[in-house]
């Protein structure tokens, strides 16, 4: 009877320490942001045609149909009147007056503590939705991600998460919102991780593969087993002859992502010199939507229903080509003028009609070789998407997930790899880094300078320093320099605040100078007056560049710049342990030990 008492006791307590287990509670948490994500994708969607419907009178992307219904004025009018809105609402709802979008996930990740405002994302779900319904030709990709996100965060900030878990619950967000928009949960968990997380440890990884799911399953739920896109059905690779096409492709598409970039970086730095109120640039770029929209409606919106008709072969070279041009002007004037919205979309749109125009010629010189203009379309979208967005792992997975096809997706690979090589080099960085670069948000180093960010040095400073006033004499300074065991007195005036820094060196200059001027000499005059330091508040990262540029062992440290109040100092041994414990970290959470 003891045994089988003993037995059950011993059930108990595994099954709590079951419940009780990190990962278990992780992914129990995973599924309820997969679920929350999945429905904030769908309601998104409704939410943009809802405002097209009262808008424009239709619903859906059938936008070339329904445009041809319209009188010109509704085409030109509608995007200039919800323009003014966009502007009125990002301008006073929104932090900054700024749209919001994937750019600031991944600066909550690496420098926030996947700290996100869950107003905030509903705010900025609200405005790319109005702005997509209006007419605005972005994506809605990036919005979503955004929203799925603040919800991971949101959820995490109540249940009062660590660093680890909170990045990785921020990540399950971002993978259910991918899963739910594309039909494509490999594409959602690879995308999280290399664009969000950062890393692919295993504690990462299940978790927000099981979001992912979770999110397919939903999108399933509401529009069916069907792709994001329509695919034809005999779409395979002739021959292995035609890699080096694939890789002329890449060049290609290479060159078409960077001037997309290069388009959104001009637009937005010419709407910033406009001498105009706040909410009359979104009317402006409206404008210009709605002029474009009269030739080519294909460019409103996401774009879905043109890429649909690429890929079915229906356009010719010419407006392919045409396309190309117009949509990345459209995109270009509705993110520089101050639409919000992503560019995953306009990417995969720009991409179809590279693909789409570069598979014509190419057929047309060797036809006998080529695996139709279809194939060429999505590997063009696959290489111009990777390229833009910096996630070509995330990107190759999502094509495959379209077609199926193993050896297209080997032709996807050639394609994206080189296109995104080819851009990194010449432009430096992808889409949302440069977007965080103009904001002046440095992401680099990866989680190690995020981690030395986030760590300050208040708890590492030295308290007990020796300090002389301003006026005491070179006897004074001499004494008190043999005293303190630093081998640096810190002048201080009345008040505390730090004036300057003594060694032995300086006062060795010091009596040099008395004697010179055959007067005596104070504190202050010898001390350095501009030697390093640093505030409080400082983090690992500052100090271990203020010890590596000034040499000092000991820097002083102060309240702030303002007040120069002197707190103490802080000594390089200790930023070096703190930088090491910190690398140790980085390290242990990519393995998945934390």
């Amino acid at each position: 009877m003891s045994n089988e008492n003993g037995q059950r006791l011993s059930i108990r307590h595994q099954a709590r320490q079951f419940i009780k287990n990190e990962q278990v509670i992780l992914s129990s948490l995973a599924v309820v942001i997969g679920g929350a994500s999945g429905l904030a994708a769908v309601g998104f969607r409704h939410f943009i045609d809802i405002v097209q419907g009262f808008f424009y009178g239709f619903e859906g992307e059938k936008v070339t149909e329904g445009f041809s219904q319209l009188p010109w004025w509704q085409i030109l009018l509608v995007p200039v009147v919800g323009g003014a809105i966009v502007g009125v609402f990002i301008r006073y709802f929104l932090p900054d007056g700024k749209p919001q979008g994937v750019p600031h996930v991944i600066e909550a990740t690496a420098l926030k503590g996947g700290r996100m405002s869950l107003k905030t994302g509903l705010r900025a779900a609200v405005a790319s939705a109005f702005s997509i319904g209006v007419g605005a030709s972005v994506g809605r990709e990036g919005p979503v991600v955004h929203l799925g996100a603040s919800i991971g965060a949101w959820l995490s900030k109540r249940l009062h998460l660590g660093y680890t878990l909170f990045r990785t619950l921020l990540g399950c967000g971002v993978a259910a919102a991918i899963a739910t928009s594309f039909n494509a949960p490999i594409a959602g968990v690879f995308f999280a991780l290399e664009v969000v997380v950062g890393h692919y440890a295993i504690s990462a990884f299940a978790p927000i593969v099981i979001a992912s799911v979770v999110g397919t399953i939903i999108s399933r739920i509401y529009y069916g087993d069907f792709p994001a896109f329509i695919l034809p059905n005999a779409m395979s690779l002739s021959s292995f002859w035609e890699f080096p096409a694939f890789a002329l492709l890449g060049i290609v598409s290479a060159l078409a992502a960077i001037a997309f970039m290069w388009a959104v970086i001009f637009t937005e730095d010419s709407f910033q010199k406009l001498k105009v109120p706040f909410w009359a640039k979104p009317m402006i770029g409206g404008l210009a939507l709605g002029v474009m929209a009269l030739v080519f409606p294909q460019v409103i919106g996401v774009g879905y229903e043109a890429t649909d008709a690429a890929l079915s072969e229906n356009y010719e070279l010419w407006l392919l080509l045409a396309l190309i041009v117009v949509k990345t002007l459209a995109t270009a004037v509705s993110l520089g003028s101050g639409f919000s919205g992503g560019v995953f979309s306009p990417s995969l749109f720009i991409g179809a009609m590279v693909g789409g125009a570069y598979g014509l010629i190419a057929t047309s010189i060797f036809p006998e070789l080529s695996s139709g203009t279809s194939a060429y379309t999505v590997i063009g979208m696959g290489a111009v998407a990777g390229a833009v967005l910096g996630a070509p792992i995330s990107t190759i997975l999502m094509i495959f997930e379209l077609t199926n096809d193993y050896a297209m997706t080997i032709a996807v690979m050639i394609a994206t790899s080189l296109s995104s090589v080819i851009t990194q080099q010449v432009h430096g960085k992808s889409f949302f880094m440069w977007q965080l670069e103009r904001r002046g948000v440095e992401i680099r180093g990866g989680r190690e300078a995020s981690l030395m960010r986030t760590l300050t040095i208040s708890h590492m400073v030295h308290s007990v320093v020796s300090t002389i006033p301003p006026d005491a004499d070179l006897a004074t300074v001499r004494r008190e320099l043999r005293k303190t065991k630093l081998g640096q007195l810190f002048v201080v005036d009345e008040s505390g605040r730090l004036k300057g820094c003594i060694s032995f060196v300086d006062l060795a200059d010091g009596l040099d100078l008395q004697e010179e001027k055959g007067e005596p000499v104070t504190a202050i005059e010898i001390a350095r007056t501009k030697a390093a330091q640093l505030e409080e508040n400082a983090n690992i990262e500052q100090a271990l560049e203020a010890h590596g540029a000034s040499g000092e062992v000991y820097i002083p440290v102060v309240n702030n710049s303002e007040d120069g109040i002197l707190k103490g100092v802080i000594h390089e041994h200790d930023v070096a342990l703190a930088y090491k414990k910190a690398m140790e970290q980085a390290r242990a959470e990519e393995r998945g030990e934390i």
